[in-house]
């Protein structure tokens, strides 16, 4: 039976110096090492979110050659003086080609990929864009055990929850294509106002309070 839920965060920066030093502002925390994706010309740092769940800063890696498509998570479009930023999110999928087909929503390409001794599947649009501006999650079907978070550190993080905020024909689509890839996790969809741009919101437990990665980054004292 198809099923799917929240896999992991992406922060998309100009450099991996850069987004690890935002996390480290905005949770107070630093992130492991993670590795290279020879396929993509791009480098990652981790941080665990919990069982299953891990944040992703994601960004070009200057040593690698560049590939011969557009690169995922819209990094070829990243200037250098852009800010690191909560760019979307990854849900995990049992049957990332059942979940493609339900979906309303165009979500790419399956595409396989690798980092090291992972591998997995994932949708990647052709143009390297963000379905739904980043709002709409992309699909990953892993194909490996143990989950790669299980291998991260604890820093004492944890994911509460994700808002989506939205104009109301978009939260219908997002929210039609979550029942479509049978969804299930801590996810609310709420309504902005025409005119407004959508936005991400993190909301992350961490050892200093409860603090909120996107667009503004505040904290909610403990």
């Amino acid at each position: 039976m198809l099923h799917a839920c929240i896999d992991h965060l992406v922060i998309t920066a100009p450099s991996l110096a850069d987004g690890a030093a935002y996390v480290r502002q905005v949770l107070g925390v630093r992130l492991a090492a993670g590795g290279e994706h020879p396929r993509m010309g791009t480098h990652n740092a981790l941080l665990r979110l919990g069982e299953g769940l891990f944040l992703e800063v994601i960004a070009v890696n200057p040593e690698a050659p560049a590939p011969d498509r557009p690169r995922w998570f819209q990094l070829d479009r990243l200037s250098s003086d852009c800010r690191p930023r909560l760019a979307t999110w990854v849900a995990r999928t049992n049957n990332i080609a059942a979940a493609v087909a339900a979906s309303a929503v165009a979500l790419g390409t399956i595409t396989p990929m690798t980092r090291g001794q992972l591998h997995w599947l994932i949708t990647i649009p052709d143009d390297g864009g963000l379905p739904m501006q980043g709002i709409a999650p992309t699909l990953i079907e892993w194909r490996a055990e143990p989950h790669p978070a299980s291998k991260l550190p604890d820093m004492g993080c944890s994911l509460l929850g994700l808002e989506a905020n939205l104009t109301a024909a978009d939260a219908v689509q997002l929210s039609d294509m979550l029942r479509q890839t049978d969804f299930q996790g801590a996810l609310s969809v709420n309504l902005i106002g025409a005119g407004m741009a959508p936005s991400l919101v993190a909301n992350i437990c961490t050892p200093t309070g409860v603090r909120r990665l996107g667009l503004p980054a505040t904290v909610i004292p403990m």
